[in-house]
């Protein structure tokens, strides 16, 4: 009897997680409600679905599903040697409440994507050329660094919300495909954010933040404002 009490109780405890695991899920990308919702800037006659309007899908084509220049390198003569060509929802209407996109990341020799979090996707990377050192950091108490160097031929996944990054370590080109599980995983680079908000931060509140003076985060953020 006690036994079978205990099966009742896990049964419940797991259909409440299962259904807890659903609603978390749909916090994201909903689950289509129509086969295809191709997302248009003109809202006449079109309806409002994941934040695009729809084109009626009777004037769909197959160009709306279609991206082309995913072989062209991306140009990585920037300060951190690396270009990210995105194939999101603007790049791709027919993505439109699919939930998923991808991009292509060029890196220079020993280039950086620097320090970034997704708030709306987890990421799957498989290196294509070259060797990258990547790596993502857990949350709060730990923040702890789980990284790998991945050769050709590797996949690594970095959980969704967590700050992740990819550095090319050979001495030549490299290139990965990442795909994303949300038509739009959002960007927050670090170093961006931190220091080079609009307006910026308080020099002094990230001081302390950082246990530096002043000077230092004065200067830093001066070179994120040369960059824009």
């Amino acid at each position: 009897m006690i036994n079978r009490k205990m099966d009742f109780h896990c049964l419940v405890a797991f259909v409440i997680f299962a259904a807890l695991a659903s609603t978390l899920s749909c916090a994201y990308d909903p689950s289509p409600l129509q086969d295809i919702c191709v997302a248009i800037k003109n809202p006449n006659s079109a309806v409002l679905v994941n934040g695009k309007f729809c084109k009626d899908s009777k004037l769909a084509t197959a160009d709306d599903f279609l991206f082309t220049g995913l072989n062209i390198p991306g140009n990585t003569s920037n300060a951190v040697g690396s270009k990210v060509t995105p194939v999101f929802v603007d790049q791709l209407p027919g993505l439109n409440t699919l939930g998923v996109a991808l991009s292509r990341i060029d890196f220079a020799p020993y280039g950086l994507n620097p320090p970034h979090t997704h708030p709306r996707a987890t990421e799957i990377l498989t290196v294509l050329e070259g060797s990258l050192y990547v790596g993502f950091v857990t949350s709060d108490p730990d923040y702890r660094l789980v990284s790998k160097v991945l050769n050709k031929g590797d996949v690594f996944v970095f959980p969704i919300g967590l700050f992740h990054f990819q550095q090319n370590v050979g001495h030549t080109s490299a290139v990965a495909i990442s795909g994303f599980s949300s038509q739009n995983p959002g960007l927050i680079v670090v170093g961006n954010a931190v220091f080079g908000s609009k307006p910026p931060i308080s020099d002094d509140a990230l001081a302390k933040a950082f246990q530096v003076d002043k000077k230092v985060i004065d200067e830093i953020q001066a070179k994120f404002a040369m960059a824009k």
